[in-house]
């Protein structure tokens, strides 16, 4: 028996593929415990109609990173802080640092986590940092560290 999984189900599928089952399985497991539904022409129909959706909802988060990607290239976030001799810094730039000042100047909100910065800034001048806006689309923040 065809039937279109609703959920993951361990050594059948994943959810919203088609599967050919024993017909007592899906009778008695899979429709009874809302994992599955036969897979009828009305039901591949809505199925279709589903991953159409989820495909042009990935096709316009990939278009919003995009144009996102070509803002934050544009622009440019100052830092103030205390610094002493040959441009060190006393203290550090961290991540969250970063995402408050485009917060604050450009009112750009980013996820921290996205940043790839594996150190904290620890010197003046202008640094890059790339951020993960999407698994295709990658910008680079351009960072100006001056001092206080």
């Amino acid at each position: 028996m065809k039937v279109i999984l609703l959920k993951d189900v361990k050594n059948i599928g994943k959810a919203g593929e088609v599967k050919e089952v024993a017909a007592g399985y899906a009778q008695n497991f899979l429709f009874k415990k809302g994992l599955a539904e036969e897979a009828t022409p009305a039901n591949l129909k809505k199925l279709e109609a589903q991953q159409e959706q989820k495909r042009e909802a990935a096709r316009e988060e990939l278009e919003d990173a995009k144009a996102l990607k070509e803002k934050l290239e544009q622009l440019e976030v100052t830092i103030k802080m205390k610094s002493g001799e040959d441009g060190r810094l006393f203290g550090s730039v961290s991540s969250k640092q970063v995402i408050e000042a485009y917060k604050k100047e450009h009112d750009i909100k980013l996820d921290r986590r996205k940043l790839d910065m594996p150190e904290p800034l620890k010197a003046l001048g202008y640094h890059k940092v790339d951020v993960k806006l999407h698994q295709e689309v990658t910008a680079v923040l351009k960072i100006h560290v001056v001092e206080q």
